[in-house]
This record gives C-alpha cells, structure tokens and sequence, in this order.
C-alpha cells in the first residue's frame, strides 16, 4: 500500500461527525482535519485532530469531503476544485443534479481534479442499484420507495422557512415510488406558522410530494436518523416476463452518508479530471485493497 490518501472533512453537522469516523477507520485514508467556518472545536471532537477555517491551514489535501447543506454544494466544491483538490459532495436535489454534474465538471477539468457528485445512498448507491436492475431487465418497471424515516436534505431546507427554529421531515412511502413528507416545525416566537408553511410548501424539496406541515413544541423531543429504502422492479429479461427484484434497506441515514463519501474519496483518485456520479465509476474503484484481491474476493 503506498502513501494514504488525505482527505478533510469540510463541515462537522450530522454527515460531518459520521464522516470523520469513516475516514479514521479505512485503511488506506489519512484525515488530514476538519475544516469550519468559524475556525473553531467542535464540542466532543477529539483533541489530536486539526480544525481549520481554510484547508490550507492543513497541509497537503488530497479529498475534501463536503458535507454541507445541498445548497451550498455547488459553489464550495467550485472553490476546492478551483484548487486542484478532488471533492466528494451528497447533493440531493435529483431534478438539478445533472446540470450540477456539467457545471462542476468543467471547473474539475480546467485544474486536474475530480468530483464525484451525490455521493450518498440517494442519489448514489441507490442509483447504482437501479442501474444494476435494469440491466437485469432492460424493459420493465422500477418503484423507488423511502422511508419511513428522516430526510436530512428535507430537513434542512423546512428549517430555512422563515420563522422556523427547528425543523424535521418524515418521509413516508406511499407504494409505487410515491411519497408523503411529515414535516414538523418548531417556530420561534411570534412566528407565523402559514408563512413558513407557504414557504415549505414552495420549496422544490417539497412541492412535488404530498407536503403535511406540522407545529409543534420541541423538534428535538421527534429525532431519530433512521431511514431506509426498498427499490422494486417487474420487468423482462430478453422475452420471458415477471422477473421480480426487491433490494430493502434499514440504516442511519448520516453514518452510512458518511460512509459512501469515504469510498466515494478513495475513488476520485483513480478517475481522470471531471465531474462523475456514482453510477459512472465502477464498484472496484471504491473500495480498498489490491485489485487482483478483490477479484479473486469477490467474482
């Protein structure tokens, strides 16, 4: 194994704290530190570990891994892409991902970098999974249903209406692809609750599924990160029908984020410079070892 790959951690929210964890335990990882806009230790961050306010203050910077609000993504991975620093982002916003994709790709290009965009379980391995089905039967139908459990890309966006102190979205699945979101807002005082409510509603996080908006007295008393998938397909291979595939899942919605990013880290350092999501590297690139091992492992 030669030199580790050093990557930060830019950001220390939920996905932040997971991810320094993922990045500790690979093998062939090094974490170079956790980067904050103030600058300043999170509570519970172990001492030995460097916090920077610019990634510069941290030496060498192979990856940086952002884990950031969706919104943010596209600008701060055009700043470290600008820097010749590969990014691994988990942008969620499906309907803009490809323009993103473009958009980062030619920065990425221009500097000798790589991103690899959306890299979490949706968009990202989930992706790849229906790839994979397809594949298996190219003509047919897939239903991807989530939850029910915590969205945090939903979250976040239902905590920037205004008036909002805290906020949490509930993703419940409705059978064949189709969504409720259970979105549970806790005002500051003297809030008007239509108008966050109108807001929410507005947002592209939302406005496309079926949007409950909830007051409520303590979002914090309502937290629990788990979430889940199941992706269903009926389809037909060559000419024979009713090929049927089901893929379920159960996890912490920021840990296995988290941990989608490391691999995601390790990967951008075997691609040429551009942008790519998940579905464009293959499995192998993502995970550590000797290549012949890992054939030998797992064909």
């Amino acid at each position: 194994m030669g030199e580790p790959i050093r990557v930060a951690v830019v950001g220390y929210g939920n996905v932040g704290r997971f991810a320094v964890d993922a990045v500790l335990e690979a093998p062939d990882l090094q974490l170079a530190g956790v980067v904050r806009r103030s600058g300043e230790r999170p509570p519970g961050l172990d001492a030995t570990i460097p916090v920077a306010k610019d990634i510069a203050e941290l030496g060498d910077v192979d990856v940086a891994l952002l884990c950031a609000p969706t919104r943010s993504v596209p600008q701060l991975a055009e700043e470290y892409l600008a820097r010749g620093i590969n990014t691994v982002d988990s942008y969620d916003i499906h309907g803009e991902l490809v323009d993103v994709k473009r958009r980062l790709d030619e920065v990425a290009r221009r500097h000798g970098a790589v991103a690899i965009v959306s890299a979490g379980w949706d968009p990202g391995t989930d992706s790849m999974i229906r790839g994979l089905l397809e594949l298996m039967a190219p003509r047919g139908m897939t239903y991807t249903n989530f939850g029910p459990g915590m969205s945090m890309g939903h979250s976040v966006a239902a905590k920037a209406a205004p008036g909002v102190k805290d906020a949490l979205s509930l993703t419940v699945p409705l059978g064949q692809g189709l969504h409720r979101r259970m979105v549970y807002i806790e005002l500051e005082e003297g809030a008007s609750f239509e108008q966050a409510r109108e807001f929410i509603l507005s947002d592209p996080y939302f406005k496309h599924d079926d949007t409950r908006v909830i007051p409520v007295p303590s979002v914090a008393d309502l937290i629990d990160m788990g979430h889940g998938v199941v992706i269903e397909r009926k389809g037909v291979s060559g000419r024979t029908h009713n090929q049927l595939f089901s893929y379920t899942m159960r996890i912490n919605n920021p840990a296995l984020t988290s941990q989608v990013m490391v691999a995601s880290a390790r990967a951008t350092m075997r691609q040429a410079p551009g942008a790519y999501t998940m579905l464009e590297v293959p499995i192998i690139d993502y995970l550590p070892g000797d290549r012949d091992a890992l054939l030998r492992r797992l064909v």
